[in-house]
């Protein structure tokens, strides 16, 4: 009897050592349960008719009703390439013809690169990245309980803490530096602090062309050159050129020329809102958003064949009883998932938006919202998920607590997103059997146990998984405090993106920056 109360015991023990030995082992990164590029697609919320019906309605809403509002630079373009111009009504129609030409010049399985390779993104097939966006006008200051006015510094710091968060992808500007008044110091502002702050992919948009021009220049000095820039171009232009229901809009077009042409990739942005400049019907809204985006996708193959463009059917939702937007429901998740799904029609590096909320801070609606939206749309294999963290009160508010208890609301979501793989090994018919045929009737301490712990599932960084005991022991901690203790360790440290004193010093030299890399404050 006593032998046989041992051996269980010695068991334990080794079993304790072996999961202690395998939390501490350092993983590569084909190991990590989860990473960037995991394959989505198992998820389909419309049929194979549905989808062709849908791309069907696109094309015959190009050819019939067209986009109007084009500036003549890209009426120029468009119509060389095929599109056709009608001065009566001032609308550009394109004819399958052009559109067929423009998905066969297309780029596909382009890359996003980072200034640190190990972040680039490989956008193919169903491999999903999530990442920030947005235009908040606020931060959300769960501090003070106040909603203040968003700054240069909390842009900075939000990429700062993107930077350290495993499961954030990319950085796109998710808040407007709302006390610099002057749109070119901001636009320029904005790039010098997400560079800064992240060595990730960095996404950002521009108020007018002359900016961006002087943008490049800033950019071509940041990698060390126009050959390096130009090589490897980490910095992508989120373009809204158009204006749905089916106008462009012209001076985001021009925007977009420039950038194409200074070797910028862009994101053909269409945000229609479904009940307000988009039908109500969700397939009409997307049918539109694809048509939308087919046209800007002519728009980029005139300009130069094969420049890396994101087809960004990005359609948000009303609440119809009031117009007010409601970027966590339920329809906002249908339409992104689907969006993803015309995306993989067309075998196009697609983008859309996921993971907002209405909530104004992070709460258990905001967790709801991000998780429903955002799971979605992984599974759908959406290649980038936008807004995926920190956006809040239906993009007007970010916070950047939210932003770290997102990633890992993020990290549960690439777990869904990877599925189950069924193999021999792991239907576990001999652990099975080790198991309940004379062995110690568990699984714990097994050989498979150990070496699947590490491998195939997912841990959060800050949630709280402890039992009623041991969270009473800890003196009960609450998840928001846990993430503000979390921001002012990160921005306690300096930035792990700090481009190197020669070229902060050029940049300085040549361009208006007034940001404070110390003090994460405006200078002057």
């Amino acid at each position: 009897m006593t032998d046989t109360l041992d051996k269980p015991a010695a068991r334990r023990s080794g079993g304790r050592a072996a999961r202690k030995a395998a939390r501490s082992a350092p993983l590569t990164e084909a190991q990590r349960p989860i990473r960037a590029g995991m394959e989505g697609g198992r998820y389909k919320p419309l049929t194979d008719d549905q989808v062709q019906r849908i791309h069907s309605a696109a094309f015959q809403i190009l050819d019939e009703i067209g986009i109007s509002l084009a500036p003549q630079s890209g009426i120029e373009a468009m119509t060389a390439y095929g599109a056709v111009y009608s001065p009566e009504d001032g609308r550009v129609r394109f004819p399958a013809a052009v559109i067929d030409k423009a998905l066969g010049d297309a780029a596909r399985n382009i890359t996003l690169h980072a200034r640190d390779p190990k972040h680039d993104l490989h956008l193919s097939g169903h491999k999903v990245h999530y990442g920030t966006a947005g235009a908040a006008v606020h931060v959300a200051n769960v501090e003070t309980g106040e909603y203040d006015e968003s700054t240069l510094g909390d842009l900075y710091a939000a990429a700062r803490i993107t930077d350290q968060l495993d499961n954030v992808h990319f950085f796109q500007r998710c808040m407007v530096a709302r006390d610099i008044v002057d749109n070119r110091e901001m636009d320029l502002n904005t790039i010098y602090a997400s560079v800064n702050g992240t060595t990730k992919h960095i996404g950002t948009s521009f108020t007018e062309p002359d900016f961006a021009r002087d943008a490049l220049k800033m950019l071509n000095l940041m990698a060390g050159g126009e050959d390096k820039w130009r090589e490897r171009p980490f910095m992508s232009n989120s373009n809204c050129f158009v204006v749905p229901p089916l106008k462009f809009a012209t001076e985001s077009c021009e925007v977009m020329e420039v950038c194409i042409r200074g070797g910028m990739p862009v994101l053909l942005l269409s945000a229609g809102q479904a009940g307000a400049t988009a039908p109500a019907a969700l397939a009409g809204t997307v049918a539109q958003a694809v048509a939308e985006c087919l046209a800007g996708l002519v728009y980029v193959q005139s300009i130069k064949p094969g420049h890396p463009a994101i087809f960004g059917t990005w359609p948000f939702v009303s609440d119809l009883r009031t117009g007010a937007m409601c970027a966590g429901s339920g329809e906002q998740a249908l339409l992104t998932a689907a969006c993803a799904q015309m995306g993989r029609f067309y075998d196009l590096p697609t983008g859309s938006a996921g993971g907002m909320s209405d909530a104004k801070y992070p709460d258990q609606q905001a967790g709801a919202e991000h998780g429903v939206t955002n799971v979605m749309a992984g599974l759908a294999g959406l290649n980038m998920v936008y807004e995926s963290a920190g956006m809040y009160a239906s993009l007007l508010g970010f916070s950047l607590e939210g932003l770290i208890i997102d990633n890992d609301v993020l990290g549960q979501c690439l777990r869904c997103v990877r599925g189950i793989e069924v193999t021999d090994e792991k239907l576990s018919i001999a652990e099975m059997k080790a198991a309940c045929l004379g062995g110690p009737g568990h699984y714990l301490g097994s050989d498979q146990t150990l070496s699947l712990m590490q491998t195939d599932y997912f841990y959060p960084d800050i949630g709280d998984r402890s039992s009623p005991k041991e969270w009473l022991e800890r003196n009960k901690p609450v998840l928001i405090e846990t993430a503000i203790a979390r921001k002012r360790d990160i921005l306690g440290e300096t930035s792990r993106a700090l481009l190197s004193p020669e070229i902060d010093a050029a940049v300085r030299a040549e361009f208006p920056i007034r940001l404070d890399l110390l003090t994460g404050k405006l200078m002057g």
